[in-house]
């Protein structure tokens, strides 16, 4: 599939460009395991070449020609006050479906507060929890309490955390990447039995201001716990509540879709993916998705323009065919996904803020997948400052500048499974 991604100005092999690329594809793929055939050459390294394929507007914006694309059935629903819904999927990657510009504006800025102000704080964990004593209020509201009152700058001062004795530090060196172990019922018990030791601050961090802070800011957990050391969920420590309205909006988003128009129509080919013991599921999706909450995990993550997502596979859930919902906010982003191997090429979507992307079913819930590119200047008016008329909008306005959110829920055990009793049942 030659027209999946088109990168243009490559470099010319044997010129400096190349080499440099050739330099730099060594070095990030220094850790990969020696069996890994995710075929990226040095010149796929010009990512900021990608030109990816688009539904804009519920329109098809990327080349006929470039992989089939087909509209599915879907529910209108007034619940986000949405005058027109459309779907998409893609069957070269079966279960991937694209909602474009199904959250509506205002829902938009209500999940940007939902995420920085409500949730990226206590008791949920965020990246900067493992490095700094960050307050209950999280460093968004520490921020903006700052700025409306500088002169108190000195007295917000975060402290660096001291390292626990039994924190495992990081090795000295490139970050080594880990190959978690696929989750399910049947290692549910070694997993959770797993030691699962607090990850080590980075050492000779300086105190600084929740200012100084917001722009590492990268992931908020909210509901289990994610053992990022591991990539595996640490059910000791609990669950924290997850509030409206992202519940409901999940909710709404898979039982409006119809998952007969999605998988229904090659049920041959659905019979030879791996969809668990009791075979696909999809048929009660509909009532069943978010009826029981304690299964479902969400994250917030934030990305700056700099930042990149390496092709990964989800591995830590016990329930590997339910939907995975993904919501994006801010600025545009390509996301590639591809197959259950690292040798079958992605398929490149630009994503833009309010867009919704549905994983569902083994072959989409475990392709591999990342965002390579934040795209600069795609925040679109209805999230910039100087168009909304909210004067607490221009706080979110002003960090959305160079920013994207995205919001995915996930289901990490199947239906009618109590993690809580199998774990103290030793199950």
């Amino acid at each position: 599939m030659d027209s999946e991604v088109s990168i243009t100005n490559a470099p010319v092999p044997g010129s400096s460009a190349y080499k440099k690329a050739r330099r730099q594809f060594a070095k990030s793929t220094r850790n990969r395991p020696s069996d890994d055939s995710f075929g990226w050459t040095p010149s796929a390294l010009q990512r900021r070449d990608i030109k990816p394929n688009e539904i804009n507007c519920c329109i098809w914006k990327g080349r006929p020609d470039a992989f089939d694309v087909r509209e599915v059935e879907i529910k209108t629903t007034s619940g986000l006050g949405r005058r027109r819904v459309k779907a998409f999927c893609i069957p070269q990657v079966p279960g991937l479906v694209l909602l474009p510009g199904f959250l509506p504006p205002e829902t938009q800025r209500n999940l940007v507060r939902w995420s920085l102000s409500g949730h990226a704080r206590w008791p949920n964990q965020t990246n900067l929890d493992i490095h700094y004593n960050v307050p209950e209020e999280g460093v968004w509201n520490l921020h903006t309490n700052s700025q409306a009152d500088p002169q108190n700058l000195e007295a917000i001062l975060i402290s660096p955390k001291e390292s626990d004795p039994a924190a495992v530090p990081e090795p000295p060196g490139p970050r080594q990447l880990v190959s978690n172990t696929p989750a399910s019922l049947q290692n549910f018990s070694d997993l959770s039995n797993q030691p699962k030791p607090p990850s080590a601050p980075s050492g000779h961090l300086k105190p600084a201001t929740a200012s100084e802070l917001l722009p590492r800011l990268r992931w908020a957990n909210i509901g289990w716990f994610y053992h990022w050391g591991t990539k595996q969920y640490d059910f000791s420590r609990g669950k924290a509540e997850v509030s409206e309205p992202l519940r409901s909006i999940c909710k709404e988003m898979v039982g409006s879709i119809n998952w007969e128009d999605v998988f229904g129509r090659d049920l041959e080919t659905q019979r030879q993916l791996d969809w668990g013991e009791t075979g696909p599921d999809w048929r009660s999706w509909k009532s069943t998705y978010g009826e029981n909450p304690p299964c479902t995990d969400y994250m917030i993550e934030v990305s700056l323009f700099q930042d990149t997502l390496m092709a990964h596979v989800d591995r830590s859930e016990m329930c590997a065919t339910s939907p995975l919902v993904s919501l994006s906010l801010g600025n545009a982003a390509v996301f590639l996904i591809g197959g259950l191997t690292r040798d079958e090429k992605p398929v490149p979507i630009l994503l833009r803020s309010g867009d919704a992307v549905v994983m569902a079913g083994p072959g989409c819930r475990r392709a591999y997948h990342g965002v390579p590119r934040i795209l600069e200047g795609t925040l679109p008016r209805h999230l910039q400052p100087s168009e909304v008329r909210d004067p607490d909008w221009n706080a979110f306005g002003q960090y959305l500048q160079t920013a994207r959110i995205n919001i995915n829920a996930r289901q990490v055990f199947p239906k009618g499974f109590d993690p809580l009793e199998s774990r103290h049942a030793g199950l």
